[in-house]
């Protein structure tokens, strides 16, 4: 390498060897200008040592800079040899308690799922083997470069902050205890000169902008005229683009236009030309050209060298305090110092200020050396990491707008410091409490995405490449504001309460912003030409989802805030209904004497959004009153007064209509982009803030309106009003319109609002709502996850939704659910539900989707018909509502909702003269369950003072009023009891009828008055008693005939024995060994036994268990039992054989089943004798195919059987098998069996 640089060179490298550090250190001590004298060393040796050709030479350059440069700041920072001056002040150092490794990328990280404060707070691999948290659970990440270990930080960790290694240093350690008492005075004056100077001059040189010329303190007279062409690295040009570039630009090979590009990638720049300022100008000219056809240009400067080469050791120098500082705490304290302290312009003039507002102009390496040392002196002294707080907060917006329009990713932002400043619990208060932070963050990211239409809500319609590049960036601050809110306050100031409110006003204003926006139109006639823009508005929504949680959790902490914050978020929901009039006209709607005042609007012809987060945030609220008890304490602070019903459940009522017309097929024409949005609206991921708390907002609507009105405004919304207001409509209806498709789509909108009926009535798991607490929610969840099938960890856990922390609840709860099956020798380990929590099911699980909803049921009925249950599926008994939603009960028993029923139930039983399903059936009955089960809850709970309001029994005992004069319900379910064409919903009707009767005697036994009887009802009582009668009649009948058919069969039993009376003598001649044998059967006496023939006795059969050797479930062989079947092996075979040189012509033709008399060729099959079930042996089977299928190249020599002539190895023993044989009864069981059955159905 030396051969190849100038003599010059080598010279110069002599002269530099003979340099004294000792000798330079004595100068500047007894230097009046010390920044004059370093000043001028470096001017003079830095272009020396850097920089002296096309290519680095780091090894040497680094052992020059050493000796010649950093020795001498060394000597003169300890004020002798620093290989004694060092070990000195490490061993009069305290070590600290703080870890502050700093991870490299790919390193591995672990964090605490118990103790950790938030997913944020990590430990090293060392700090986590020698801490507690080994014994937890624990969750293990790669880094991504850039963090640092949190050992030794109480705040990051609930328990256990400190490791083994850290722990013993916190015996001594005092609170406060200023580390500089530990340095003599002469140290730290020195200290702080060299530091002063030499952190001044890196960041001078770091952030100089001049490409030609150097400050004038660092300008030497025999100046070069050698330059270099510097590439910088951009996250917008692709490696091809550049090493194309590189290859016609610098005319350098593709090998070093590759390792030119890889440099420029990892470190931020490098050099591609080296030479005068002409030469390397016209490489600069093609790179500009070459990149600037389709977008912005690669950025290029011709530099001197001597600037390139003062910018190299600019980020030696950071490099080398952060090594220096890790000797004694208190050389990190004088860094820290000069580091902060302001300088002569004022605001923004300290140095730290300085580098973060030139971030977006530095490289990439330039970026990593200083973040580093920021992150090991800064962040790792706690007095100064406040200060450093105060300064990021003041300079955030700044900050994240210069991160916003640079292209590097975030972790080479100063912006990414965000997360080791603003998880710390006392900073995050702090800073919001004096800087106002949450208001600051929020405004900032407003006043990126600036473009709205004319109501002011965001738009992301029409936006360009560029919007979007910067609103995939702007999203980062979003997570800022989590971080700040991710650890909840335990005491209230009232500072913090004011400023609290303040960012919680920039949050309403945010959301403001958001209601409503993206509002769509049916489209009729045509299809949509082009899909509408509709990610941006979901990536937004699923961003800010645990943030609205997040501010949800802070406000149900102190009950001043909680009403604030109600009272702000009600005035801001009016402010919307302000300007979404629509031109809606005022329509009175009148059902069984009740009427309502309202708009007219039809979802299907009108604008209507999904995005509604101020409802929402309301809603959820609203449930923390309840849950707070706030709205019990505080009832004349609350505008409860103010509230309008009818405007609270307005849109989000529209949204569900919405969701209900897409299902029935209405809106097909407006294509997939609708469709995303409402599986997404539906999606774990977004529907706690969405469509969970759309339900909660009709619920509290519901729980403040008469329910007639509400029933009659759902109507009008789903536009099934004039079906059920006018006598006989639905007959006309399906006389009049043949249009199959409109049928269609009223009847889904007819069952899609029965199941919202539902859903307001019967999802009352959330605290608050109901009383319940968050585990019953959890346990809910799993429960109905668990009813579709069984489900192994990592598949429930994605089912489930997670909190801010990444966290589901699950295993807290999931062993009192579920039972855990352990994997065989293939498969997965699954989860079962328990038996005991099957009756919790709920087949309108409001978060089933309808194929779930649809596997459930049918996994429930076969559960059911296996435990030989009948296969009603009723509805749980639910945990009673909180007292600010109870009324919401009496949905059940309004006037209007028993119009309902009885309209469907009359289509029912009137089935060939209405358009109706049975979907629509199975839902009222479901209602009609939900208020036995409730009205019977209320009896049961019922006390002396209180009389029972809930009387659904007597209600639906009650039949239609006049003109119609209708059956009562109860009289129609009776009658749809023997529908021939409803047998799928027999049991559950059963189930009704039953639970009525149970309801009649406990009101009739207790001093609650009894059911009224009308004439209807003694009626009803005697086509009943008719019913009873003729159903007994028929059994009788039957019965007679049955013993009619045993008698002839009995008589020719005797006949037979008559005339075979030789044969039975035999028989009863029969040796003792014959009849001890026979004896063992104690059911069957001698003389019965019969031999042959259709009458032949039945034999007791022996029970036989076997166990599955894949899943190890055990079950009895019956015909009704899953299918088991044996490993085996069939093949040729000519052991009997008797004519071996036999040779079979046409092997494809040989039935293998028909033996020749010669014997020449048989079939033998073998077992192992190991029992499978056959849809187990079939998975295992196909993975075996599979696997063979994935190996490129079979190595026949290690593998024992031929995948493609069936073959396979028995799970367990690993004997060879090519087929499988079923597992059977007897022949004799399945015959009596069949004979029984034929006879049954043949007399039954």
């Amino acid at each position: 390498m030396a051969s190849e640089l100038e003599p010059e060179v080598q010279a110069i490298d002599r002269s530099l060897l003979e340099c004294s550090a000792e000798e330079t250190a004595g100068k500047w001590l007894q230097a009046t200008d010390l920044t004059r004298e370093v000043y001028q060393h470096l001017a003079h040796y830095v272009p020396k040592i850097y920089c002296r050709g096309p290519n680095p030479f780091p090894q040497k350059e680094d052992m020059l800079a050493q000796h010649v440069l950093l020795g001498p700041m060394e000597w003169y920072l300890c004020g002798e040899d620093p290989a004694f001056g060092f070990p000195k002040l490490e061993q009069a150092n305290k070590p600290s308690h703080l870890c502050g490794r700093v991870f490299k990328v790919g390193e591995p990280t672990y964090s605490c799922r118990d103790c950790a404060v938030d997913p944020t707070c990590v430990l090293c691999m060392e700090c986590f083997l020698g801490s507690i948290h080994r014994d937890h659970r624990y969750r293990m990440t790669t880094s991504g470069g850039g963090g640092f270990c949190d050992c030794g930080d109480t705040e990051a960790w609930k328990e256990g902050p400190y490791c083994q290694k850290h722990e013993l240093n916190t015996s001594e350690i005092e609170e406060e205890e200023d580390p500089l008492v530990h340095l003599s005075e002469d140290v730290i004056a020195r200290t702080y000169n060299i530091f002063a100077i030499m952190f001044r001059y890196a960041v001078e040189i770091l952030t100089w902008e001049k490409e030609s010329e150097l400050p004038a303190d660092l300008e030497i007279i025999e100046k070069r005229d050698t330059y270099y062409c510097m590439l910088f690295n951009d996250e917008v040009h692709t490696y091809e683009q550049v090493i194309y570039t590189l290859q016609k630009a610098v005319n350098c090979t593709q090998k070093e236009a590759i390792g030119f590009a890889t440099t420029v990638d990892r470190d931020g720049r490098r050099s591609v030309r080296y030479g005068d300022f002409q030469y390397c100008e016209q490489a600069k000219s093609v790179i500009v050209r070459n990149t600037s056809r389709q977008t912005k240009p690669l950025k290029v400067q011709v530099m001197h060298s001597s600037i390139v080469a003062h910018q190299n050791f600019g980020l030696k120098l950071l490099s080398w305090l952060g090594s220096i500082i890790g000797y004694s705490d208190g050389l990190r304290r004088i860094l820290c110092q000069v580091g902060l302290q302001e300088g002569p312009d004022g605001e923004n003039s300290s140095l730290v200020d300085r580098l973060m507002l030139n971030d977006s102009k530095l490289w990439k390496g330039a970026r990593s050396v200083y973040h580093q040392l920021f992150m090991s002196s800064l962040l790792m002294d706690l007095k100064y990491k406040k200060l450093f707080a105060v300064r990021f907060a003041k300079n955030y917006e700044r900050l994240q707008s210069d991160y916003v329009t640079d292209d590097h990713d975030r972790e080479f932002s100063i912006a990414d410091l965000s997360v080791q400043i603003f998880t710390v619990p006392s900073l995050a208060r702090m800073l919001i409490t004096e800087e106002n932070l949450m208001t600051i963050i929020i405004k900032t990211f407003m006043d990126h995405l600036r473009h709205r239409d004319a109501h002011g809500r965001f738009q992301f319609e029409r936006y360009t490449a560029l919007q979007a590049f910067k609103f995939r960036r702007v999203q980062s601050l979003i997570l800022d504001l989590k971080y700040v809110l991710i650890s909840k306050p335990t005491e209230w100031s009232d500072d913090l309460r004011q400023k609290f409110l303040e960012g919680f006003d920039a949050f309403l204003e945010l959301l403001k912003c958001m209601q409503g926006m993206d509002p769509i139109t049916r489209q009729v006639g045509q299809h949509i030409e082009m899909e509408p823009e509709w990610e941006a508005a979901f990536t937004l929504q699923m961003k800010l989802t645990h943030v609205i949680s997040m501010m949800q959790d802070w406000c149900a902490l102190d009950e001043k805030v909680l009403i604030e914050a109600y009272k702000k978020c009600l005035a801001v929901l009016m402010q919307c209904h302000g300007g979404f009039t629509d031109g809606e006209q005022p329509i009175t709607l009148s059902i069984c004497g009740h009427s309502v005042e309202t708009i007219r609007y039809c979802v299907s012809q009108e604008k209507v959004s999904i995005h509604l987060p101020v409802s929402r945030l309301l809603a959820g609220l609203h449930v923390l009153l309840s849950k707070s008890e706030v709205a019990y304490k505080f009832p004349e602070l609350l505008p409860l007064s103010e509230l309008s019903p009818p405007m609270l459940i307005e849109h989000p009522l529209r949204c569900l209509v919405l969701c209900a017309q897409v299902h029935a097929g209405m809106w097909r024409r407006n294509g997939f982009s609708l469709v995303n949005q409402i599986y997404y609206y539906h999606n774990v991921k977004c529907r706690r803030e969405m469509f969970d708390k759309d339900i909660v907002m009709l619920q509290t609507g519901v729980s403040m309106m008469d329910p007639n009105h509400f029933l009659m405004i759902m109507l009008s919304r789903f536009e099934l009003y004039q079906i059920f207001s006018t006598p006989d409509y639905g007959k006309r209806f399906s006389s009049e319109i043949t249009h199959k498709d409109v049928v269609q789509q009223n009847n889904t909108l007819i069952e899609e609002m029965l199941y919202l009926i539902i859903m307001l009535v019967g999802e009352r798991f959330s605290p608050g709502v109901g009383q319940v607490n968050a585990t019953d929610e959890i346990k809910r969840e799993i429960i109905h996850q668990l009813s579709i099938k069984p489900m192994a960890h990592s598949e429930l856990v994605k089912s489930l939704p997670e909190d801010e922390n990444k966290e589901t609840g699950m295993e807290s709860v999931i062993e009192a659910v579920a039972h855990f099956r352990k994997p065989g020798l293939t498969g997965r380990g699954m989860y079962e539900l328990k038996p005991e929590c099957a009756k919790e099911f709920n087949l309108y699980f409001y978060h089933f989707s309808r194929a779930e909803q649809s596997k459930a049921e049918e996994a429930q009925r076969k559960l059911k018909r296996q435990n030989r249950e009948d296969t009603a599926l009723p509805p749980p008994v639910l945990p009673p509502f909180c007292p600010l939603f109870a009324s919401l009960v009496n949905i059940l028993q309004s006037d209007v909702m028993l119009c309902i029923m009885r309209t469907v139930l009359q289509w029912a039983v009137e089935h060939n003269g209405y358009a109706w399903s049975e979907s629509m059936l199975q839902r009222v009955l479901h209602l009609i369950g939900m208020a036995l089960q409730e009205e019977k809850q209320h009896l049961d709970n019922v006390t002396e003072e209180h009389v029972v309001t809930f009387s659904f029994t007597q209600k639906i005992s009650k039949p239609g009023e006049a003109p119609n004069n209708s059956p009562s319900i109860l009289a129609m379910l009776e009658t749809l009891q023997n529908a021939p064409y409803l047998d799928v919903h027999k049991d559950m009707i059963r189930w009704i009828l039953k639970t009525f009767n149970a309801i009649k005697k406990i009101r009739e036994s207790s001093s609650a008055s009894p059911v009224a009887e009308t004439e209807g009802t003694i009626m009803e009582e005697s086509s009943r008693d008719k019913d009873k009668a003729e159903r007994k009649r028929k059994a009788e009948i039957a019965r007679l005939r049955r013993e009619k058919i045993m008698a002839q069969m009995s008589e020719m039993q005797r006949h037979f024995i008559d005339e075979n009376k030789e044969l039975f003598q035999q028989t009863l001649e029969l040796d003792a060994s014959t009849s001890a044998v026979l004896d063992n059967s104690p059911m069957v006496s001698d003389t019965a036994l019969t031999a042959l023939g259709p009458a032949q006795t039945q034999v007791p059969e022996q029970r036989q268990f076997v166990t599955c050797i894949l899943c190890q479930e055990e079950q009895e062989v019956k015909v009704e039992s899953k299918a088991m079947v044996l490993a085996a092996f069939v093949q040729r075979s000519t052991v009997l054989s008797k004519n071996r040189s036999k040779f079979i012509q046409d092997p494809e033709k040989y039935d293998p089943l028909f033996m020749h008399p010669d014997l020449s060729c048989g079939t033998h099959t073998g077992s192992c004798g190991h029992i499978m079930h056959a849809h187990c042996w079939q998975r295992y089977f196909d993975s075996v195919q599979a696997k063979e299928q994935r190996r490129q190249q079979r190595l026949r020599l290690h593998t024992s059987y031929d995948v493609e002539n069936g073959e396979f190895l028995c799970p367990l023993c690993e004997c060879l098998s090519n087929t499988v044989i079923p597992l059977l009864l007897p022949p004799r069981n399945i015959f009596n069996r069949y004979c029984f059955f034929k006879e049954f159905r043949k007399y039954g």
